[in-house]
């Protein structure tokens, strides 16, 4: 058991680990912003995008239209509305609003709003996706917090609650309110045919 622990720390350090080095990696790479058309207010420091993308190596980031004071990446807070959609090389958001935090260069944090916003974390072989009426994704951290009416399932087992939190490094998921859990059964093994008399 004891080894068993061991094993599941060390898993999650270098899953630690792993993240860190990625992010510094992702910093050192060039933004680049696509739009159908732009509207810049030079006196207030305001840019509103049409139609806009903004990658990063494999971070994406889409919508109808948003607004950011400056085109900033190093430290800014943009605003997206409509069909917004956030994809990661592991995760994927969408929502009908969004407001995303730029830090160093890179995608930091987001918060999406929608009825539902929606949420994906592919490892492995294993698929999370949840939804609530906001999600919290913190890039760095590795977390994504999802806030009202949340539901949150890995295929088997299905949680409901006001507020989850699911860490994308180690797939554990926290709640300090009460939560509903249902459990679906395994499969059920192949009927045998009746033997011939």
């Amino acid at each position: 058991m004891a080894n068993s622990r061991s094993r599941r720390l060390a898993a999650a350090l270098l899953a630690a680990a792993c993240g860190v080095a990625a992010a510094q990696e992702r910093a050192q790479l060039p933004i680049q912003l696509t739009a159908s058309s732009l509207n810049y207010d030079s006196q207030k420091g305001v840019v509103e995008y049409d139609a806009v993308t903004i990658t990063q190596g494999e971070i994406r980031i889409s919508a109808d239209r948003a607004v950011a004071t400056g085109v900033d990446f190093k430290d800014s807070t943009w605003e997206f509305r409509g069909a917004v959609r956030i994809s990661t090389p592991d995760a994927a958001l969408a929502s009908d609003t969004a407001s995303v935090r730029f830090a160093g260069g890179e995608v930091a944090a987001a918060t999406v709003t929608g009825t539902p916003a929606t949420f994906e974390h592919r490892r492995e072989d294993e698929l999370a996706q949840g939804r609530a009426n906001r999600i919290d994704y913190h890039l760095q951290r590795g977390t994504a917090e999802l806030d009202g009416d949340a539901w949150l399932s890995d295929g088997k087992t299905e949680m409901t609650g006001g507020k989850l939190v699911y860490s994308t490094a180690n797939q554990r998921v926290e709640s300090r309110d009460p939560v509903t859990i249902t459990i679906q059964p395994g499969e059920q093994p192949a009927a045998r045919p009746d033997p011939k008399p």
